[in-house]
């Protein structure tokens, strides 16, 4: 019995200890948007990208960066190489584009600056209104979003 209970207890301890981020999809966010409106982060990625990792795991420990995300904003995260479905977005319609074994998201280009290649990790943030408020190419420490999210929002 009392090995049971220290696997029970064993099996929720990452339950309390760790944050998620809620994340959405496109296919939702125009449906949840129109009935609470909230400011919108985009995060564009790609699989093999160690920025992108390193900053995964930074994001992942910083509870209080999460629950700012999780309460004031639509999160969407995907992989501008593997994402293959049609994305509706601000009234018009993105593909994937393959180029041999690989390709790209049309969306990852359409909100790039940097239209031949985006530069991942790619942060996109737009205001109530779908207008861009942030837009952030490279690494994005927990401690620069917070400040900016914060900036977003005015308080």
């Amino acid at each position: 019995m009392k090995s049971l209970t220290i696997f029970l207890f064993l099996m929720l301890v990452p339950c309390f200890c760790l944050a998620q981020m809620k994340t959405g999809t496109f296919a939702d966010l125009e449906i949840q948007h129109r009935e609470n409106p909230k400011p919108v982060i985009i995060h564009l990625y790609i699989s093999w990208c160690s920025v992108c990792k390193i900053e995964a795991f930074q994001l992942e420990k910083d509870k209080d960066l999460i629950q700012l995300i999780n309460e004031n904003f639509y999160f969407i995260s995907f992989d501008a190489e593997k994402m293959r479905d049609k994305i509706n977005f601000q009234g018009k319609e993105f593909d994937y584009l393959p180029n041999g074994n690989s390709g790209i998201h049309e969306l990852a280009l359409a909100l790039s600056k940097n239209k031949s290649q985006p530069v991942y990790p790619l942060w996109v943030i737009l205001d109530v209104n779908g207008n861009l408020a942030e837009y952030h190419q490279g690494l994005f420490t927990p401690e620069k979003m917070k400040k900016r999210l914060g900036e977003i929002l005015d308080f």
